[in-house]
């Protein structure tokens, strides 16, 4: 989910674009975490066979869940991310929502929320509505799992990242500052872009992304009706939480 995102204008549907070859040049293991979650998944619901992955963006996740489940659905806002999405997946159900509001009538065996997308809710009010959400998508004794943003005191302020990758016979460098606003992470994201035809160009993306401290997760799964766990590491170090519709 990328609701609050501020890409350089004229520039949106380029930057979903962007945004999934660096990652794939990177070589994050979506793959491996997706076979991760599955498994906690069934450790929790052994007979687990659906699963909507909410804010699946490009479909990273979704594209190795639909091999481990029988029904496997997305759920995104972003139209040029589903975009992609459904090129690369022409044969899973996709669907253009908002997490804190959808409602797709049916209940899964599990709901996922990968990479962190929950932070891009602005306010608890929004996470307790987004949870209750999940509940109603989820079936009696189901699962949501939710990969949560770093926590106030797990941030760090000024925090510098940078790559280069080169992918599809581009080379592309990230650089991306982080500072505490408020309650909050501000993210700028520099991208420069060049291949043979065309050279290098600048774009510049903004990120606001809330900081949300641990039992302000734990309470919103608890007044959905999930009994929760917090797990340690998860995908980016950021930990998992796992809760269990009561």
């Amino acid at each position: 989910m990328r609701a609050d995102t501020e890409p350089t204008t004229g520039y949106e549907d380029e930057f979903a674009e962007i945004y999934d070859a660096v990652y794939r040049g990177r070589g994050k293991d979506y793959a491996g975490e997706a076979k991760d979650v599955a498994d906690l998944v069934r450790d929790r619901v052994p007979d687990a066979s659906s699963l909507l992955d909410v804010a699946c963006g490009t479909g990273a996740h979704l594209r190795h869940f639909a091999t481990l489940f029988d029904d496997a659905r997305g759920l995104e806002l972003s139209a040029s991310m589903l975009d992609i999405a459904r090129s690369r997946m022409p044969g899973v159900p996709l669907h253009q929502g908002d997490m804190r509001s959808f409602d797709l009538g049916h209940a899964f065996s599990a709901v996922t929320c990968m990479f962190s997308s929950v932070g891009h809710l602005a306010t608890t009010a929004e996470l307790d509505a987004t949870l209750r959400c999940f509940a109603r998508h989820t079936r009696p004794g189901g699962v949501a799992v939710i990969e949560p943003w770093w926590f106030p005191e797990t941030f760090t302020d000024g925090y510098v990242a940078g790559d280069i990758v080169r992918v599809d016979g581009r080379t592309i460098s990230r650089v991306s500052h982080s500072v505490r606003d408020g309650g909050a992470t501000r993210m700028e994201i520099h991208y420069v872009i060049a291949d043979a035809e065309h050279g290098p160009r600048h774009l510049v993306e903004h990120h606001r992304i809330t900081l949300f401290p641990r039992h302000a997760y734990t309470a919103a799964y608890e007044r959905a009706g999930y009994t929760v766990e917090y797990l340690d590491g998860g995908p980016s170090g950021r930990g998992l939480f796992v809760g269990t519709r009561t």
